[in-house]
Formats: C-alpha cells, sequence, structure tokens
C-alpha cells in the first residue's frame, strides 16, 4: 500500500472517530465516512460522507461539520504525525442512495406482471454444434 494510501485512511479512521466520539453538536446526523480523497501533495483532502436521513437533516449534518472543520483539522494533525496539518473539505456523497433508488427499480421491474423470461441468445459454441 502506498504512503498516500495508507494516510487516506487513517485520516478516514480518525475523522469518523472524531465526529462519532468527540463533536456532541446536535444538529448532527447519523454521519458515515465513506472515503478520503489525498492531493498529490498530500496539503489537501477531501472527506466523503453519507447521512442517513431526509434532506433538512443532511443540511444540518453539513452546517454542523463545517462549523466543526478547524477542531476536526486540529485533532487529525495531533493523532497524525505529518509535517504540516492537511487542509480538510466535507463533501456529502449521495452514490450509496443513488444505488439504492437503482435496485430499486430494477425489483419493480423484475416483479413486473406479464413479462416473460427471454430466453439467452445462443453462443457460438452452440452454433457449430448446430453447423456439424
Amino acid at each position: 500500500m502506498a504512503r498516500r494510501e495508507r494516510i487516506e485512511e487513517a485520516i478516514k479512521k480518525e475523522v469518523s472517530t472524531i465526529i462519532h466520539d468527540e463533536l456532541k453538536d446536535p444538529r448532527i446526523g447519523f454521519v458515515t465516512i465513506i472515503r478520503v480523497e489525498l492531493s498529490e501533495d498530500l496539503r489537501n483532502a477531501r472527506i466523503f460522507y453519507s447521512v442517513l436521513g431526509n434532506n433538512e437533516s443532511r443540511k444540518k449534518t453539513k452546517v454542523a461539520l463545517d462549523s466543526a472543520l478547524g477542531f476536526v483539522r486540529s485533532r487529525v494533525a495531533q493523532r497524525i504525525n505529518m509535517r504540516f496539518a492537511t487542509e480538510l473539505m466535507f463533501q456529502e456523497d449521495r452514490s450509496s442512495e443513488y444505488s439504492v433508488k437503482i435496485e430499486e427499480i430494477l425489483s419493480k421491474l423484475k416483479d413486473l406482471p406479464g413479462e416473460k423470461q427471454t430466453e439467452e441468445s445462443p453462443t457460438k459454441e452452440d452454433k457449430e454444434d448446430e453447423s456439424e
């Protein structure tokens, strides 16, 4: 594992711990840290998170995380031994929400009445067997 990947994982772990154990802001909902992307020079990190809840809880969580950014950055800098404190930026990741919607649509399509299952088209091997 490359150095940058190790630092990304360390930041992910520390930010997750800080948010869940040390931040006492009631505006923060159920937050999951999805991934961290570090710049090439390791000075900037985008922290992708997911929030369980409606749009209002997402907005409140975004405001709360942005207001706690300095606190989180200082804690991460204390715990991860680097020459400089990495700049952090929170960004909501809605990819899991999107995948759930796709799964719901696919299951509805699968359960539609009157749909016939199509047989698989013959493979190249099947066509060769028929020609013999």
